[in-house]
């Protein structure tokens, strides 16, 4: 494995057999890195699902609790009313002379005072499971989703370690720098979804309409629109690399893209249409950063042409003093 990720220079020519070789071995330590992520994600569950968890029971309003919380609040008022009849009968029960009453009111006020024990506290709202294996399948599930989200920052860095060496050592100078930010512009996206896409989305589409609907949340696709929006943020926040590698490998040049900036609009627009979440909330939050890391990724494009087109008249003026004197000959 070690000599399959070998360093490999630019003017290296490799065979079939050899770029298969590097490309399973890059493959099998991306599925390594995912299951490893897997794994732990599965061992520390309870964590995963109460990070998950969190962006529904902070941004629910209370006024809209679902039917399961309506019940549990009911019967906690009911407890109340109990433990109040509970005292009054201890109340009489100390007043009373006749040893049967006296006797009665006291095993009414402990009876009431059971019943009122029995009613379940109301808690943070949470997805629901509807069939047998479910609890367990979700959890393997989300573990799965959650390795991917771990583990993708590796696996988008063997993705471009893999076409690295295509680029000439002018291009590697803005190439290696693109690639080591990947991972740090893949976590940026993830956060920035977490705390501001995510929450805002689920504010918006759990508190519309409410009382027309009894609103109770499954697990299944609660965690997939969790997890997927993830992703995906963290995907789209790679729109700087891929913006860089197209101009300085000459596809298409910074003008262009300033110049059909309308297009990339659309683009952007149709983008956040098919990823998850299909409310403007969401389509909106999502491509408001869009446009930003665009706008921000053709600014860095037109320092990187000035700074070469600076570097262009040095490099032309240190090839001409390098150049041998042209021999002479001597016709006498």
């Amino acid at each position: 494995m070690a000599s399959a990720l070998r360093s490999v220079a630019h003017d290296d020519r490799l065979s079939l057999v050899e770029h298969l070789t590097e490309l399973r071995v890059r493959i099998v330590v991306c599925l390594v890195a995912f299951i490893a992520a897997t794994v732990v994600c599965f061992v520390f569950n309870q964590t995963v699902l109460d990070v998950l968890n969190d962006p529904l029971t902070s941004t629910v309003d209370q006024g809209n609790r679902d039917p399961i919380q309506q019940g549990a609040g009911f019967d906690q008022e009911i407890s109340k009313v109990l433990a109040s009849n509970a005292a009054v009968f201890r109340a009489l029960a100390a007043r009373e002379d006749d040893t049967g009453a006296k006797t009665a009111l006291i095993d009414a006020a402990e009876e009431n005072e059971r019943v009122a024990k029995l009613a379940p506290e109301v808690t943070a709202r949470k997805p629901v499971t509807l069939g047998v294996s479910e609890p367990f399948m979700q959890t393997l599930k989300v573990a799965a989703y959650a390795g991917l989200l771990i583990s993708l920052p590796l696996i988008l860095y063997q993705v471009y370690a893999f076409v690295l060496p295509a680029f000439s050592p002018r291009e590697k100078q803005v190439a290696l720098p693109a690639m080591l930010a990947v991972p740090f512009l893949f976590i940026g996206g993830v956060v920035f979804g977490y705390f501001t896409v995510v929450p805002r989305a689920i504010e918006f589409l759990q508190n519309f309409n409410t009382d027309q609907f009894d609103v109770l949340i499954q697990a299944q696709p609660y965690y997939k629109f969790v997890l997927m929006l993830l992703i995906a943020m963290g995907l789209l926040f790679q729109i700087p690399v891929a913006i860089v590698a197209v101009t300085r490998v000459g596809i298409v040049s910074t003008s262009q893209l300033a110049h059909n900036r309308r297009y990339a609009i659309l683009a952007i627009a149709v983008a956040a249409m098919l990823l998850p979440g299909q409310d403007p909330i969401t389509m909106g939050l999502m491509m408001a950063p869009m446009y930003v890391l665009f706008e921000a990724s053709i600014l860095f494009s037109w320092l990187l042409d000035r700074r070469a087109g600076r570097a262009a008249p040095e490099d032309l003026e240190d090839l001409e003093d390098s150049e041998p004197e042209h021999l002479t000959i001597d016709r006498d």
